[in-house]
């Protein structure tokens, strides 16, 4: 049953196009069980979630509370009709889904919802790469390119979450024939240096191209074009990059020479490598950022219905 008599028990989600990962835990380092779920049809995938918490609660006792971080575009704001919804989603058949309905009508207990790189950014900043900084934004590149910034204060509103791959930048020179293959811009950031992109111009991943290929600069030009933009407007105290295209062994260097060039020593804090080299980072997490945020949405969520008058 329960791991310790005055523990709580948290339920963490981490949707992905691919894949959704479930947990149960006391804390974010305190895991007591996960699983994976194929991503399939909405009901299909959201009613398997329920079953792993099900019978989750039967080994380890109730849940206090869950959190649930996706992919989107999401509606989250809690005053919208569509609340808990996920908006147009390239995603075949998961536009308009009820997200939160399935765990409401299971479970009794506050349920938070993120997206999945909003949550990412929560636990890299509370747990990771973040942790002693005041703000972060995290940035993930893969097969879309997604951001966030934390904290946010949850009491302002917002039209939406941040969308920060679909962002307009420079073109490179020698990248100028390529039309992108974003559905809606074409050539905007997503459509430019996300994981399909790549694949469109050149092949598998930027490790397979010959080390002297423009590939890595182009990709390089353009999200260090992302975190200047990020510094200058957000003016947070760092910024992570995670998710597969980042994993090349030299992309993150070339991406901070890129956003140095891109600012030309405009920003006083980012005029040298080495203050680049600290504030433009790699995930600590790793793949685990997601799942990790989660929980930490679910302790919030608690956090704040204890709060509320009774």
């Amino acid at each position: 049953m329960r791991r310790g008599t005055n523990a709580r028990l948290y339920g963490g989600i981490e949707g992905g196009g691919s894949k959704f990962v479930c947990a149960v835990a006391t804390s974010p380092d305190g895991l007591l069980e996960s699983a994976t779920v194929p991503t399939r049809d909405v009901g299909t995938t959201l009613a398997a979630c329920v079953q792993f918490f099900e019978a989750a609660e039967q080994r380890h006792g109730p849940i206090d509370a869950f959190g649930f971080a996706c992919f989107g575009p999401l509606e989250l704001r809690p005053d919208a009709a569509d609340f808990g919804r996920m908006l147009s989603t390239p995603k075949q058949g998961w536009s308009g889904a009820a997200l939160l309905e399935p765990l409401r009508s299971a479970f009794d207990v506050p349920v938070a919802l993120d997206t999945d790189v909003g949550a990412a950014a929560l636990a890299e900043w509370r747990l990771g790469a973040g942790t002693g900084v005041g703000s972060l934004a995290y940035v993930t590149v893969g097969t879309g390119i997604g951001g966030a910034v934390v904290p946010l204060d949850p009491s302002a509103t917002r039209l939406m979450h941040a969308e920060m791959g679909h962002l307009l930048v420079r073109r490179d020179p020698r990248d100028l024939e390529f039309a992108g293959v974003c559905p809606f811009h074409g050539d905007c950031l997503e459509g430019l240096a996300s994981g399909p992109a790549i694949r469109a111009r050149w092949g598998p991943t930027l490790d397979a191209l010959a080390t002297d290929h423009v590939g890595s600069a182009v990709i390089a030009g353009y999200l260090g074009q992302l975190a200047a933009s990020i510094a200058l407007i957000t003016s947070v105290e760092r910024i992570v990059f995670g998710g597969g295209v980042m994993s090349g062994a030299d992309l993150l260097p070339r991406v901070r020479a890129a956003a140095l060039e891109y600012l030309n020593g405009y920003l006083a804090p980012l005029q040298n490598v080495e203050r680049a080299t600290a504030y433009i980072c790699a995930p600590a997490l790793g793949a685990d950022a997601g799942i990790l945020g989660s929980l930490l949405l679910a302790m919030r969520a608690r956090k704040l219905r204890d709060a509320e008058p009774a």
